[in-house]
């Protein structure tokens, strides 16, 4: 069973930074998709960032220039760099990983909050 576990999260100002990681429970290296979405209330889960294995990374544009993704293989980690936040980036972030025609894995979310 595959296991997700997310960190990093807090309460920063607007222009502030921090990085997100997501520790998976085996080798990143067999997932197809690897990335963050976040769901902020009373809206819809949305992409914000994904690693496309063998394909590259996937930004949503509200996030291009800001956020960065990257992965350690040697720590079954992914990363999500996120700099100049702004107040509408206040979410609940997950992890998600994509394995085949599995359903999708996820993690239990870490909370953003980017104060005015």
């Amino acid at each position: 069973q595959v296991q997700l576990v997310e960190s990093g999260g807090g309460l920063v100002q607007a222009g502030g930074s921090l990085r997100l990681s997501c520790a998976a429970s085996g080798s990143i290296f067999m997932f197809n998709v690897m990335g963050w979405y976040r769901q902020a209330p009373g809206k819809q889960r949305e992409l914000v960032a994904v690693i496309i294995r063998g394909a590259g990374t996937n930004y949503a544009d509200s996030v291009k220039g800001r956020f960065t993704i990257s992965g350690d293989n040697t720590k079954n980690t992914v990363y999500l760099q996120m700099n100049s936040l702004k107040p509408e980036d206040t979410a609940v972030y997950y992890c998600n990983a994509q394995l085949g025609s599995r359903p999708d894995y996820w993690g239990q979310g870490t909370q953003v909050t980017v104060s005015s």
